[in-house]
C-alpha cells in the first residue's frame, strides 16, 4: 500500500467514525452517564454543603465532630453510585476500595475523620460538581439545541410561531438573532442544516468528558495501589495460614499414625522383654525388634521436622541450597552470593522455594541441566531457576506453583514464571530481606 492509498484509507475511516458518532451505542451511553452523572453530581454537592454546613455549626457542641465523619464515611456510598455507572454505562470496570471497619464508637469518629477513601470521594463530589455544570449546559446542551434545530422546520411549519419586529410588522418566526428574522423555508432549511452538522459534532465533546469522567473515577473512586497491596497481603497470608494449618494437621496425621504408632508397639516390645528378664528367659529378640522400631521411629521423626524447618537451614541458605540440589535427580549447576544473611523466615521461604521447584522440574519438565541462582543485595533476595525442559509451566493452574506464591506474596515478595510450551522454563523469586513484620 502506497503512503497515498495509506491516507486515503485513513481518510476514509475518519469520515466514516464521523458518519457513525451520533448513532453510535457507545455516544448514547456516555450521553446518558454524563446526563445521569450530573444529576447525582449536583444531589453530591447538596449532600456535601449540608454536611458542611450542619457539622461546622455543630461542632461547637461536639455533636458536628461526628456528623463531619459521618458524612466523610457517607460520601463512599457516592462512589459505589458512580463505580456502578462507570462499568455499566462507560464499560469501565472500576475496582472498589477496602469497605469501612467500624472500631467502636470514638474508634469509629477517628476513623472516619482520616478514612482516605471517604476523603477522596469527597474531592471527587467536589470536581464532580463543577464537571456536572460543563456537562449539562455545553456538552448536552449543545447535543440538545443541535437536535432542535434540525427539527425546527417541521415545528416552524405546524405552530405558525407569530413575533413582531420594531415596525410592528408580523413575522412568522421561531428563530430570532437580534434584528434578523428567519422567517422563509430557505432559511429555515439552512437552519436544520446547521442543527445536522451539530449533530455530528456533538459525540465528540461527549467522549471528550466521558473520557475525563473515567480518569476522574480512576483516580479517586478506585482501590490504590496501597490498598490492592494491602489487599493482596491478606489474601496471601490467609492462604499461607490456611497452608500453615494444612500443615500442622498434616504433621498431627503423621506422628499419630506413624511415630506414636511406633513408640507404642517399641514399648509393648520392651514390656514383654521386661517380662521375659523377670521369667530369666532369653528376650534379645525382643530388643532387637525394639531397637529396629526405635530407629524407623527417629527416621520418621526427621521427616516430619524437616517438613517444618530443614536442619540445613541451621547452617545458613547457601548451606541448605547445596545440599538440596545435590539430592536432586537433575544435575543442578548453583551459584551463590548472599553477603548478609537473610531473616530466617525469608530463608525458609527461599528453601522451600527451591525444593519444590526441583521437584516440579523432575517430574514434568524433561529437563537433563537445571541452573539455580540466588543473590542479595541490601534489601532484597533473588533466587532464579532455570531449566532446559519442555516449558509449559503456569502459575495457577496447579497447587504447587500458586502455593509457593502465596507463600513468597505473604512477606511482600515476587514470583514470575516464564515457560513458553517447547521450553526452557524461567522461574524468578523476589523476597526482602527480612519479612517486614508479616508472618510467613
Amino acid at each position: 500500500m502506497t503512503n497515498n492509498e495509506r491516507i486515503e484509507h485513513t481518510e476514509d475511516r475518519v469520515a466514516a467514525a464521523i458518519l457513525r458518532a451520533p448513532f453510535a451505542r457507545r455516544t448514547w451511553r456516555e450521553g446518558g452517564y454524563l446526563l445521569v452523572g450530573s444529576m447525582l453530581g449536583f444531589l453530591g454537592a447538596t449532600y456535601l454543603f449540608l454536611g458542611a454546613v450542619f457539622g461546622l455549626s455543630l461542632v461547637i457542641v461536639l455533636i458536628g465532630i461526628p456528623l463531619i465523619a459521618a458524612v466523610i464515611v457517607g460520601a463512599r456510598s457516592w462512589g459505589v453510585a458512580y463505580r456502578a455507572l462507570s462499568e455499566t454505562m462507560l464499560s469501565t470496570p472500576v475496582a472498589a476500595p477496602p469497605p469501612f471497619r467500624a472500631r467502636g464508637i470514638s474508634g469509629s469518629i477517628a476513623a472516619g475523620l482520616t478514612d482516605r477513601v471517604g476523603w477522596r470521594a469527597v474531592l471527587f463530589l467536589v470536581i464532580q460538581s463543577l464537571l456536572s455544570v460543563v456537562n449539562v449546559f455545553v456538552v448536552l446542551m449543545f447535543a440538545v439545541i443541535s437536535a432542535f434545530l434540525v427539527v425546527s422546520p417541521v415545528v416552524w411549519a405546524v405552530v405558525k410561531p407569530v413575533s413582531y419586529d420594531a415596525d410592528g410588522v408580523a413575522r412568522q418566526s421561531l428563530i430570532q438573532i437580534d434584528q434578523t428574522y428567519f422567517d422563509t423555508l430557505p432559511q429555515m432549511l439552512a437552519v436544520a442544516v446547521l442543527g445536522i452538522c451539530g449533530l455530528f459534532i456533538a459525540p465528540w465533546p461527549i467522549r471528550a468528558m466521558a473520557a475525563v469522567e473515567r480518569t476522574l473515577t480512576g483516580l479517586l473512586l478506585a482501590a490504590s495501589d496501597e490498598d490492592r497491596r494491602v489487599s493482596d497481603l491478606e489474601t496471601s497470608r490467609a492462604e499461607v495460614v490456611d497452608n500453615s494449618t494444612a500443615t500442622l494437621r498434616r504433621v498431627e496425621r503423621d506422628l499419630h499414625d506413624g511415630t506414636q504408632a511406633r513408640l507404642v508397639t517399641m514399648a509393648m516390645a520392651l514390656g514383654r522383654a521386661e517380662e521375659k528378664l523377670a521369667r530369666g528367659e532369653d528376650a534379645s529378640e525382643l530388643v532387637s525388634a525394639a531397637h529396629g522400631t526405635a530407629k524407623e521411629a527417629l527416621v520418621e521423626l526427621r521427616e516430619v521436622v524437616r517438613g517444618i524447618h530443614p536442619p540445613a537451614l541451621d547452617l545458613g541458605l547457601e548451606a541448605a541450597l547445596q545440599t538440596l540440589c545435590s539430592r536432586s535427580p537433575i544435575p543442578v549447576e548453583l551459584t551463590v552470593l548472599l553477603p548478609h544473611r537473610p531473616a530466617p523466615s525469608i530463608e525458609t521461604i527461599a528453601y522451600f522455594t527451591v525444593a519444590e521447584l526441583l521437584t516440579n522440574a523432575a517430574k514434568h519438565s524433561h529437563a537433563s541441566q537445571v541452573w539455580v541462582d540466588a543473590h542479595a543485595d541490601i534489601a532484597s533476595v533473588v533466587i532464579s531457576l532455570r531449566d532446559n525442559g519442555i516449558g509449559g509451566a503456569v502459575l495457577g493452574a496447579g497447587t504447587g506453583l500458586k502455593g509457593l506464591q502465596a507463600r513468597v506474596e505473604s512477606v511482600d515478595g515476587a514470583l514470575h514464571v516464564d515457560s513458553p510450551v517447547g521450553g526452557p522454563t524461567a522461574v524468578k523469586v523476589h523476597l526482602p530481606v527480612t519479612s517486614g513484620g508479616i508472618g510467613s
